[in-house]
């Protein structure tokens, strides 16, 4: 009888655990069913998005084809890259919106500069090298005016990713941002294979774009410095915001 009664009760637990175990599966293809729901119409959204940025016309060579090769890569991975849509909507938007206004807080630019970076983690290993630092001083009153061109981050940081050697085991990108005694400064290097610095000394090293766009709103009031060294390509660009304001200030 004792026998009978304990696997009885054996019986009834497995029966329990398999009940406990078929909710648990139907649960998760319900979550995972919303969110492909989810993925399904942020990936449209989105998608509508970069039609109108290719109807605009922008001071900027990022190309909305760029977008559209992002989305194709993340949509087959929708539950993994869920992030990854979240901060190519709010690049979107900035590149819409926030770059048809003359002038942008510093770290409006940064904010949009951090979302860049994350898209273009995809399109690298996880174990690629990729450092990126923020370093904001304290009391630093220009840092929420608007006196930085938008987009003027976009050039040194895709250059960076475009021409790093990432097949190389030393390969890294490193990124700082820096605002400190109202200055704004953008640090971009990375590795760079043997032949893409003979290409790149052969081409000057970098876009003209950038530097016209600085000479017409900054003047004199910024420097931006691009070398090789080491097979690491360095760009550099500081711009002084209060001598800019005081010049904005003057000038009316």
């Amino acid at each position: 009888m004792q026998t009978s009664n304990t696997i009885t009760n054996f019986l009834l637990a497995i029966i329990l655990l398999l009940v406990v175990l078929i909710g648990y599966i139907v649960y998760q293809l319900i979550q995972s069913r919303k969110a492909k729901e989810i993925a399904e119409k942020n990936f449209y959204l989105l998608e509508m998005k970069v039609n109108d940025l290719q109807l605009e016309t922008l001071e900027s060579k990022l190309n909305p084809h760029l977008f559209k090769n992002i989305l194709n890569s993340i949509q087959s991975h929708a539950y993994q890259t869920y992030f990854a849509l979240d901060k190519l909507a709010n690049v979107l938007d900035y590149i819409l919106y926030e770059s048809k206004k003359k002038l942008v807080t510093p770290k409006e630019e940064i904010e949009f500069a951090l979302n860049l970076i994350e898209i273009n983690k995809i399109k690298i290993s996880p174990l690629f090298e990729l450092k990126v630092k923020t370093i904001i001083g304290e009391d630093e009153k220009l840092y929420d005016q608007p006196l930085l061109a938008p987009l003027i981050s976009i050039d040194l940081i895709e250059n960076a990713f475009k021409h790093a050697d990432i097949q190389n085991a030393d390969a890294f990108i490193s990124v700082i941002f820096e605002f400190k005694d109202n200055h704004f400064s953008l640090t971009v290097s990375n590795k760079i294979s043997d032949k893409k610095v003979l290409k790149k000394e052969r081409s000057g090293i970098g876009n003209t774009t950038l530097e016209q766009r600085l000479k017409i709103i900054y003047k004199n009031q910024f420097k931006l410095d691009k070398f090789v060294e080491n097979d690491i390509y360095i760009a550099h660009l500081k711009i002084n915001l209060l001598e800019y304001k005081t010049q904005m200030l003057t000038t009316g």
